[in-house]
């Protein structure tokens, strides 16, 4: 084994085909991973007393440490411990660590203990209109999109600039929905319609692909024993990493550097 690998990196690479790195040689995308809820807010509780922000954490910090230990990726959480962070700042995080990717982590509760399985959501059309509507009326637009100062812009270019940023950023997180169901099909039970749409905050950023998961239902007493043990965990940040993998291998170029 070389100085710089370690038995262990070796043998997740020999796992997992290796992806085309994207740009240069040496890049490594961000993924930002975001716990849903924590400190004041403990989200969903689970028949058995558990919290959906106890839950989201742990899955959080198995599915960055398995892609750190791949050598391919870098990656960072919203929040680190049992914090709150509002919505927006958890997308505001997102873009200052430089975020390639984001994906939010929740578990969410039913009024029905029969309805279980996991899904995928990416923003909504609707709701992509009404975000590129909000950052084109802002004043102060001088980070609404990454690369791009649009304090300089009229509205009607700044608008533009926006809608054209979001269409390409709503089809890559799609893309990779539509991959996450798919390899996260072959470990987990999913819902009829696994991938889905909504105007969830935390997807509202107009140049990162970005997904929400709902890893199970708390209601449901077998996804709430199943989200708390760890081997069930780290079955889920396998089939998450392989997703991201297929992401990148497919669009190589795909960064924000």
């Amino acid at each position: 084994v070389p100085a710089d690998r370690t038995p262990g990196l070796e043998q997740a690479a020999l796992r997992v085909p290796e992806p085309v790195k994207p740009r240069a040689a040496r890049y490594k995308p961000m993924i930002v991973i975001d716990p849903g809820h924590g400190g004041t807010d403990p989200g969903a509780i689970s028949v058995s007393g558990m919290y959906e922000k106890v839950i989201t954490l742990q899955v959080a910090r198995v599915l960055r440490d398995q892609l750190v230990a791949t050598g391919r990726y870098r990656a960072a959480l919203t929040r680190e411990g049992d914090t709150f962070v509002r919505l927006r700042d958890r997308v505001a995080r997102a873009r200052e660590k430089g975020a390639d990717l984001f994906v939010s982590l929740h578990a969410d509760s039913l009024g029905q203990s029969n309805i279980s399985g996991m899904s995928v959501y990416s923003l909504s059309d609707k709701a992509s209109d009404r975000e590129a509507e909000m950052l084109a009326a802002r004043e102060n637009r001088a980070d609404a999109l990454g690369a791009i100062d649009l304090a300089v812009e009229s509205d009607q270019v700044a608008t533009i600039l926006i809608d054209l940023a979001q269409r390409d950023t709503l089809n890559q997180s799609r893309r990779f929905a539509n991959l996450l169901v798919d390899e996260m099909g072959k470990q987990v039970r999913l819902l009829p319609r696994p991938h889905r749409s909504a105007g969830f905050a935390v997807l509202t950023a107009p140049d990162i692909p970005s997904v929400l998961l709902e890893l199970g239902y708390l209601s449901n007493p077998r996804d709430a024993k199943l989200l708390t043990q760890s081997e069930h965990q780290i079955r889920l940040a396998r089939s998450i990493v392989r997703g991201i993998d297929g992401f990148f291998t497919a669009s190589p170029g795909l960064s924000r550097s």
